[in-house]
């Protein structure tokens, strides 16, 4: 289950600078760059209303997006933003080329499933997550939109490493050299292993 493409507007920016910046910002509009697959970086403006709603969404550095600069269709992934720190609105986003066929790192969230079948939360047990998110490589054209943990076997003191995990074809976790605990079940207070 990967998320849906979304399509943004831009044209190319013909100067750069804090002062363009500014005058680009009371127009409405996003300064940003798209950088990577072995060509130049393109200094880009992006409407603020449309990007805005694209990032409070969910899932904006998991997306892949088109952007058409000026006709010219490029395939991109969100990679990172930055926020005015007293007004909290958009004030430039990075996006990476993504050419055919490739892979990229994405943090993906973690969802559990099978809750109402584990032991140790029927014992009034809590589900604690260790990670939320794990990282992963994957193809750029099937970015899941969450990994589902299954956690129906575990008892109270049991914990889900990423190895138990079962991942979407093509996806792998960046870490690969030690089997992380992905989730656990803590005991209640007051808990006694009498039953």
């Amino acid at each position: 289950m990967s998320r849906q493409s979304y399509e943004l507007k831009a044209t190319v920016r013909t100067r750069v600078g804090k002062g363009s910046a500014r005058a680009l910002r009371r127009d409405g509009l996003i300064p940003a760059v798209i950088y990577g697959d072995k060509k130049p970086p393109l200094a880009i403006a992006i409407a603020t209303k449309e990007t805005s709603l694209r990032l409070y969404a969910g899932g904006f550095l998991t997306t892949v997006a088109t952007i058409d600069v000026d006709g010219e269709k490029i395939l991109v992934i969100p990679k990172d933003y930055s926020r005015d720190p007293v007004r909290d609105f958009l004030i430039h986003v990075d996006f990476q080329r993504i050419a055919a066929g490739s892979t990229v790192t994405v943090w993906v969230p973690l969802h559990s499933k099978g809750e109402e079948k584990s032991a140790g939360l029927k014992k009034g047990g809590a589900l604690n997550w260790v990670r939320h998110e794990i990282e992963c490589t994957c193809p750029a054209e099937s970015i899941p939109e969450f990994i589902e943990v299954d956690v129906s076997g575990l008892d109270i003191a049991d914990s889900l490493h990423i190895s138990s995990v079962k991942l979407p074809e093509g996806v792998k976790p960046v870490i690969r050299d030690r089997d992380f605990t992905v989730v656990s079940v803590t005991a209640p207070a007051g808990y006694t292993d009498a039953a």
